[in-house]
Order: structure tokens, then C-alpha cells, then sequence
């Protein structure tokens, strides 16, 4: 497990944006898994603007992301599609047929996560997943208490960012809400992961999940396990760490 500390948010970002523009540029046929939220918005930026002032081709390059939200319109701008889809997947180009998601209304979620996994397997697996960490610990949607050998499933929402969501859509309180992500299992077959984690507010989170016991009270500490990990923080977010 490699640690690598950058001294700002501004370096953090530039650093997580070069991971993924090094991976297509190493092998132009990479599957990249990405990750959405505040911690990826500015990365996903600077990836864009770099390939508009050097274009490279990305003509073979598979984007997804590790999970999607469920029971909602795919036009909710806090879909995972629409915003992989605004921020990086669009302004590079990356044909429709490049842009693997599942989708977000269905009658068989079980049945989208077995053909999202089958459709990432026919393009040779998962190459890089740049991987968020949730203020509780989670990876993905995968919430505490998910077994390590959970395959891709449609997971419960953190509560507080299910109420989030639910102010933001008016979804009725009868419709379950819910994220379609990756499984821990399918995560840690990635080839290569990148944990990105920046601000103060996730510090005791790191610390607990890379220099504490592997649990699954914390999924993310199971990253420790992988044999090609790198855990990418800014300053903040690494401030709790002891043992560097």
C-alpha cells in the first residue's frame, strides 16, 4: 500500500486527475472506474481541461462509475450518469457505447447488476477505480457491516444522504431509494486503486481505515488487503495518520 500526501487541495486535485489521465495514456483500451462527489468535481475538471488544450485518444477508453443510485430519473443532476456524464465522460468525448452504467429505474436491479459486471468482464475487467471514502467508511455504496465477498448489489443509502436526496427529488416517502454499486469482492479485483480522500472532516475516518484493524465495520479498511493500492490525501484528510 503506497500513501501519497499532497500539500494542498490544489496539488490533491491535479495528482488524482493525473492518476487517470496516466492510466489511458499507459494503455489506451483501460477500464476506469470513477467516483462522484465533492471529492472528485475539481479532478474530473482538470482531466477535461487538459484534454481540451492536449487532446489524446481515448477512442478505446471504458469510463463507469462504482455505483448509481436507484429509483430515480437518470436525469436527476445527482445521478451518477448525468454527473460522470457533465463533468468528464462528455467534454473527453468517450463514445455512448464506451459509457457503461447501469440503470437507474428497473424491475430487476438484480439481474442490471449481473449484466453491469458482465459487460466491465467482456471488456477484460476494471484497470483503475478511483474510489471515494464515506464519512462512515464506506466504499461505494457498500455500507459498515457489508461482507468482503459481496458482489454488485443495490445497497441501502447512508440516511443522511438519503434525506438529502429526497428533498432534492420529492421522491415519495413509499418509493425505496437505494445505490447500485460494485461489490467489495468486485472492487478489490480491480487491477489497480486509487483512494482519494481530502478535507479535515474525513481525517479520523483515514486514519481508522489504513492504520486500523481490517473490518467491515469499516469497508474501506479492506483496501489494506489489495496488492496494487495507492491512498491519495491532502494534507488535511492525512493529518490524523500516526505511523507517517
Amino acid at each position: 500500500m503506497k500513501i501519497t500526501i499532497a500539500k494542498d487541495e490544489r496539488a490533491f486535485d491535479v495528482a488524482a486527475a493525473w492518476r487517470i489521465i496516466g492510466q489511458m495514456l499507459e494503455k489506451p483500451t483501460s477500464v476506469i472506474g470513477l467516483s462522484t462527489g465533492q471529492t472528485t468535481l475539481n479532478m474530473h475538471a482538470i482531466v477535461s481541461q487538459i484534454y481540451a488544450q492536449y487532446p489524446f485518444d481515448v477512442s478505446r477508453i471504458t469510463l463507469f462509475n462504482v455505483d448509481e443510485l436507484t429509483n430515480l430519473p437518470r436525469e436527476y443532476s445527482g445521478s451518477c450518469y448525468t454527473m460522470i456524464l457533465n463533468q468528464i465522460a462528455g467534454p473527453l468525448g468517450i463514445p455512448e457505447e464506451n459509457f457503461i452504467m447501469p440503470p437507474t429505474l428497473s424491475d430487476d436491479f438484480e439481474s442490471e447488476a449481473a449484466l453491469f459486471e458482465k459487460r466491465l468482464a467482456e471488456r477484460g475487467g476494471a484497470d483503475l477505480q478511483m474510489l471515494g471514502l464515506g464519512a462512515n467508511g464506506h466504499i461505494g455504496i457498500n455500507q459498515p457491516g457489508t461482507p468482503f465477498e459481496s458482489e454488485t448489489w443495490v445497497s441501502p443509502m447512508d440516511p443522511d444522504f438519503e434525506a438529502r436526496v429526497r428533498r432534492e427529488t420529492q421522491v415519495p416517502e413509499n418509493i425505496v431509494l437505494g445505490g447500485l454499486t460494485r461489490g467489495i469482492k468486485n472492487i478489490m479485483h480491480t487491477r489497480k486503486l486509487i483512494l482519494i480522500v481530502k478535507g479535515a472532516h474525513k481525517a479520523d475516518m483515514v486514519a481508522k481505515a489504513i492504520e486500523g484493524p481490517v473490518t467491515t465495520d469499516i469497508p474501506a479498511s479492506v483496501v489494506q488487503l489489495h496488492p496494487n493500492c495507492e491512498i491519495l490525501l491532502d494534507a488535511d484528510a492525512a493529518s490524523r495518520l500516526k505511523k507517517i
